[in-house]
């Protein structure tokens, strides 16, 4: 059984992720392989781009079953964490329905430019190695709905849920593999789950 796997779905930020981890002494397995992924102990689901590719490359590869009924550990990273919502704005795209709620875009506004990219506070927190103060790193036009499974949230127009909490179910709006000293304590929390 592999401690931790990454899904390779053959775009993003899988090197940095995997990267990330290996600072925190944790070797990751990169995987495109339903069997691999479905026997890991902790899996992430990393993001960078369109919803729709993003869901259509995990039923491609037939990870979509797998993902609905994971019961370990599973960490979804910016639009990671936002496929495990129920739908999203972005192409009007079915997601994987994990987390009750929807993903909508960002309004910009003068000072608020979308995408919004850089460091941002987080204004409250609750547990997952994160705390009220801490900068994280975002790069992101959509967000998730705020709701009962935010557990940081930061502000961008709207409240937005920088991560979130929900059963065996974790997730990071922001970039913890670019987010320092805060995106380490969350990565570490997340293997101590």
């Amino acid at each position: 059984m592999t401690a931790l796997a990454i899904l390779d779905l053959g775009y993003g930020n899988v090197d940095s992720i995997r990267l990330a981890f290996a600072r925190l002494g944790v070797e990751a397995v990169l995987t495109a392989e339903p069997a691999v992924a479905e026997a890991s102990e902790r899996l992430v689901l990393p993001g960078v781009g369109a919803a729709g590719f993003a869901m259509a490359r995990l039923h491609d590869r037939g990870l979509v079953a797998m993902l609905k009924r994971r019961t370990a550990p599973l960490l979804g990273i910016c639009l990671g964490m936002q496929m495990m919502f129920e739908s999203s704005d972005e192409g009007n795209t079915a997601l994987l329905g994990l987390v009750h709620g929807r993903v909508g875009a960002l309004d910009p506004a003068p000072g608020r430019p979308v995408p919004h990219m850089g460091w941002t506070r987080i204004d409250e927190a609750r547990g997952v190695g994160l705390a009220a103060g801490d900068y994280v790193y975002f790069a992101h036009s959509f967000a998730c709905d705020d709701g009962p499974a935010t557990v940081a949230r930061a502000c961008y127009g709207r409240p937005i849920p920088a991560a979130i909490r929900h059963g065996n179910l974790w997730g990071a709006q922001f970039h913890p593999e670019r987010s320092s000293a805060a995106g380490a304590r969350f990565l570490q929390a997340f293997l101590g789950a």
